[in-house]
């Protein structure tokens, strides 16, 4: 007899335990409850006219942890969004680079006492001041490259040999020395810089802006020639960091050439003529890159050569065998109101001069 509970017919075959039994595993809690798409309406709120007998739940009724996930990532995307803007309004910005500079520039002539001495330029040197400088480009040299707070080694070493590239090729270089093309000086210069460049080529004037002598040392092919001997020069280069975005590299160099008058066939008839260069270059990081630099300052000491002599366009070297007697500064009126002409001369210390004794 079956007993209560039990189907009328009894147990199903293959069904273990009883009808309770298999049921017994599921568990309706309180979650499975509120996770169900449908709800039974109670008895009072079917008793309405056309009342359905369940209803759906509203998916955040369901979703209580979707809720939260929704607010998390909208929360994260608030706090993103505020660090970006905090960050394009942060007043600690990277230093941007500085504004290139004009060239301020001065080239004063150093007048001789006496004759200027000639004879041939090897005897010139070995009896001169220069006779254990390097010639030519070896005489600029380059110190080792130490990384400073803001810039790498590799950083502060670019600037030391792009400086030192300016010299060679604005001061060493035959083409140029002998009023030749001087494009290649004027690529390394910052693009910022160029358009002085031309106008101080185009139109020299001593002003201490467009002296095309202030840029490189040249001479009029028409009056001076060089004898058929390098460069001897001597001096230094030294690089410090002036602000997180700017190096500074200053060059003080004296270069000695051996020079004689143009188409002048007795090569053993020349003189030496000195300049004293003092230069100051600055790079910053869109120079480094781009192989250029900014020439701010450059102060030339230059001679034998008059003081009434115009140098801006050219050096004008007193040659073998001249003589500064009676030659002054030309005045410079205080009352003009512009750009005026800044008259500046010194005189070349004894010494200074090959010492020949007079022969030639």
């Amino acid at each position: 007899m079956a007993g209560r509970g039990d189907p009328p017919e009894g147990t199903p075959e293959g069904v273990p335990g009883g009808g309770e039994d298999e049921y017994r595993s599921v568990v309706f809690d309180e979650s499975f409850v509120r996770a169900a798409r449908l709800q039974e309406f109670s008895a009072q709120e079917r008793m309405g006219e056309h009342a359905r007998a369940v209803r759906s739940r509203h998916a955040w009724a369901r979703a209580g942890a979707s809720r939260q996930a929704v607010a998390l990532v909208l929360l994260i995307a608030i706090a993103f969004a505020a660090a970006v803007y905090m960050g394009v309004r942060h007043p600690y910005q990277t230093p941007q680079p500085q504004t290139v500079e004009p060239l301020h520039s001065s080239v004063v002539p150093l007048a001789p006492r006496g004759e200027v001495p000639g004879g041939p330029p090897d005897r010139l040197f070995r009896s001169s001041p220069a006779a254990e400088f390097r010639t030519g480009a070896e005489g600029v040299t380059v110190p080792g490259a130490r990384r400073t707070q803001s810039f790498s080694e590799s950083q502060v070493m670019t600037a030391l040999t792009t400086a030192k590239e300016y010299l060679v090729k604005s001061a060493i270089d035959p083409g140029v020395l002998t009023g030749g093309p001087v494009q290649a000086v004027r690529l390394l210069l910052d693009p910022a810089q160029q358009t002085q460049f031309d106008q101080s080529f185009a139109h020299p004037v001593d002003d201490g802006r467009h002296a095309a002598t202030g840029w490189l040392a040249r001479f009029n092919p028409a009056e001076v020639t060089l004898a058929d001997t390098p460069v001897r020069v001597r001096g230094s280069l030294t690089v410090v960091e002036r602000s997180p975005a700017t190096l500074e590299v200053a060059a003080d160099h004296v270069f000695v050439y051996a020079v004689q008058q143009a188409h002048e066939r007795a090569p053993d008839h020349a003189s030496l003529f000195t300049v004293r260069r003092e230069a100051r270059f600055r790079f910053d990081r869109n120079d480094l890159r781009d192989h250029h630099l900014e020439l701010v300052q450059s102060t030339v000491l230059a001679g034998p050569q008059a003081c009434a002599a115009n140098a801006s366009g050219y050096l004008r070297p007193m040659l073998a065998g001249q003589s500064a007697k009676g030659d002054a500064p030309t005045g410079t009126d205080p009352y003009t109101t512009g750009r005026t002409a800044v008259s500046l001369c010194g005189v070349l210390a004894p010494g200074t001069q090959p010492a020949l004794d007079g022969r030639s």
